[in-house]
């Protein structure tokens, strides 16, 4: 099978099992989440870099960011780790029919983006509540939405309702 027919499942190629293993850069172990070890990395190094540079003045700070992003992008990687994009998908599939602002007339199709985009975003703000993001949230929508019908009042509901059914398990 050539590389540009192979079968794209769940994000992954069919055939290369190594190269789909989406391999940690610093431990090697299958299973790195880019997004969240890239989010965690940002916020610890900012965090140890203004810790390291208040005692030791901008060297330190530098070096503090370093620091802070191996061990920012290390609980980076848990959260989102412990958020299962595929599981969430089928679980809101299943549901989403049962939730008091699902219309009759709007299929999965149209909500999918808003159940999506409530699960990568908690896991982009860490320690904000759902109300302290949503305005960056509603902002961002308009990019985030895909091929959904659904305007930014009619995602709102189902952004929240999958931010929230992760968060309770975080």
């Amino acid at each position: 099978m050539s590389s540009e027919s192979k079968t794209i499942i769940n994000g992954n190629s069919k055939g290369n099992p190594d190269k789909d293993a989406n391999r940690d850069p610093i431990s090697g172990a299958p299973g790195a989440h880019p997004v969240g070890t890239g989010v965690g990395a940002g916020l610890g190094g900012v965090a140890a870099g203004a810790a390291v540079g208040t005692v030791a003045g901008p060297v330190g700070t530098v070096v503090g960011a370093a620091v802070g992003a191996i061990v920012g992008g290390l609980a980076g990687k848990g959260v989102a780790e412990a958020i299962d994009p595929t599981v969430e998908a089928a679980y809101w599939r299943e549901n989403f029919k049962t939730r008091p602002y699902a219309k009759d007339s709007t299929g999965y199709d149209d909500y999918a983006p808003a159940y999506g985009y409530g699960v990568s975003a908690y896991g982009k703000n860490p320690g904000r509540s759902f109300d302290e993001a949503e305005s960056d949230l509603q902002k961002d929508w308009p990019r985030a939405r895909g091929q959904s019908k659904l305007n930014w009042d009619a995602a709102r509901p189902a952004t929240k309702d999958a931010w929230e059914r992760v968060g309770n398990r975080s």
